[in-house]
């Protein structure tokens, strides 16, 4: 059995959680940015579907990244090389999110519907929701955006309509979070793809111990700028 939150029910222990699925925690409760923040502090997630309850979330064990850890490879090497994008970051960021909700091959529907878009959307004008852009001829083809607490940034989801769009936004993420002296990047659950880039599992209570580390307990949002060009920084 796992919680059903009233809207001002605190988490249940991570403990708690279900190991199948993996991570089930809680359900109920709101999208407000107060409960998104004690979330994100606490290394728990909102992941559901349309016209179903919010569904929180914390797995055992934890996809992360450290920022010394990137990979990248030849192929990602060669299409950076080209230099044939435009690097931003907060300049599109619901078009990203809607972008990260369209349709997929083989998923019938979306977790990032209108709910979700509205209360990141909150975040974003607080300046603790981000996202970095790829664009071509100003026509966005990848990108992805997710929470930055403290020197913590959380990714939640990515796109790309072109090849290698969505890895060459990461890289750049990646360095810029270096440069800023970000600890962790948390990419939830385990990918291919994220691990290709470097991205391994920790135990969630290592985890936690990292959270407590990196997230103060006021933490301050800001719009990141534009990047610069990056490109000759990242081989």
């Amino acid at each position: 059995m796992i919680s059903w939150l009233l809207n001002n029910t605190p988490f249940p222990s991570l403990e708690t959680a279900l190991v199948e699925p993996n991570g089930l925690l809680a359900a109920g409760g709101d999208l407000s940015i107060q409960r998104l923040l004690t979330a994100y502090r606490a290394g728990i997630f909102p992941w559901f579907n349309e016209g179903e309850p919010i569904l929180w979330w914390s797995p055992d064990p934890r996809m992360i990244l450290f920022p010394n850890e990137l990979k990248i490879s030849r192929s990602l090497r060669k299409s950076l090389k080209r230099n044939l994008f435009t690097i931003c970051f907060d300049q599109h960021f619901e078009q990203v999110m809607h972008a990260c909700a369209a349709p997929r091959e083989g998923q019938s529907g979306t977790w990032i519907h209108p709910e979700m878009i509205l209360a990141y959307s909150k975040l974003h004008e607080m300046g603790l929701a981000h996202s970095a852009e790829v664009l071509v001829d100003d026509v966005l083809v990848g990108g992805l955006y997710g929470v930055a607490l403290g020197k913590v940034f959380f990714g939640e989801s990515m796109f790309s309509n072109v090849t290698d769009a969505s890895k060459i936004a990461f890289v750049h993420l990646v360095k810029k979070l270096d440069e800023w002296n970000y600890g962790v990047i948390d990419c939830q659950v385990k990918t291919a793809h994220l691990a290709s880039l470097g991205a391994r599992e920790i135990p969630r209570v290592e985890f936690s111990r990292l959270l407590n580390v990196l997230i103060s307990d006021i933490d301050k949002g800001e719009k990141w700028e534009c990047s610069d060009s990056l490109n000759e920084k990242l081989y």
